[in-house]
């Protein structure tokens, strides 16, 4: 580490503190210190790590920024870069194995298990969650990642994987950036005809679910179901 770290008292140095207290104990620059392991000419790893999370705007926008995102942050050049990913990745895929656990049975529940992965994104991503009939996850599928607020999928796109996975049903989930969940008629016809293409098919649709951002007199989410849309 810099000069600047070990100028640091012990308690106050990331590593001594965390074997010291545990990680919970350090804020989220010192666990991106960690990560980094080094700072830049006259920062610590602990300063670049607070401007870091100042650069993206929060832990979330952070852990969803692509690698090259990551790199155009002033200190962080490809090998921190994908550090970062990497670790962020590592996250992602523990969430995912905890979703196993969890029945995607109410909305509440699908945004706890898709939400961190959506709702900071700059783009629109539409994926969907197979399920079987205890409506347990079995495999999540990306089927668009737009740029800005462009997707487009084809009802077909959606159904094909869950027939070839031979799942029970399925939930569409997809965010909107500018972090309003609120449905478009664009949303809301594709919906329709996708419901009656799982009908066709014998497949259950659980629930299509916007992911947005929360914000005073609104949810962070909108769910089909749960407006009597589905």
């Amino acid at each position: 580490m810099s000069e600047l770290m070990r100028d640091l008292p012990d308690d106050e140095k990331p590593r001594e503190k965390l074997a010291r207290h545990g990680p919970g104990h350090l804020d989220h620059a010192e666990l991106l210190a960690l990560f980094l392991g080094t700072g830049m000419k006259g920062k610590s790893a602990i300063q670049l790590g607070r401007d870091i999370l100042r650069h993206f705007g929060s832990l979330h926008a952070l852990g969803s920024a692509d690698l090259e995102e990551l790199m155009s942050c002033p200190g962080l050049g490809p090998a921190k870069s994908c550090q970062l990913a990497a670790a962020f990745e590592m996250g992602a895929r523990l969430a995912r194995e905890q979703i196993s656990a969890t029945p995607l049975d109410s909305p509440e529940r699908i945004h706890q298990a898709f939400g961190p992965q959506l709702a900071h994104l700059a783009h629109e991503k539409l994926i969907v969650a197979m399920v079987n009939t205890r409506l347990e996850h079995v495999h999540t599928t990306t089927v668009s990642s737009g740029v800005l607020t462009e997707t487009t999928a084809h009802p077909r796109e959606i159904l094909q994987p869950v027939i070839l996975r031979k799942a029970y049903g399925f939930v569409l989930i997809h965010n909107h950036p500018s972090g309003d969940p609120t449905p478009s008629q664009a949303d809301r016809t594709f919906t329709r005809r996708l419901q009656e293409g799982a009908e066709l098919l014998g497949l259950r649709f659980v629930d299509h679910i916007v992911i947005g951002r929360p914000a005073p007199g609104r949810e962070p989410y909108h769910s089909f179901r749960e407006h009597g849309l589905l």
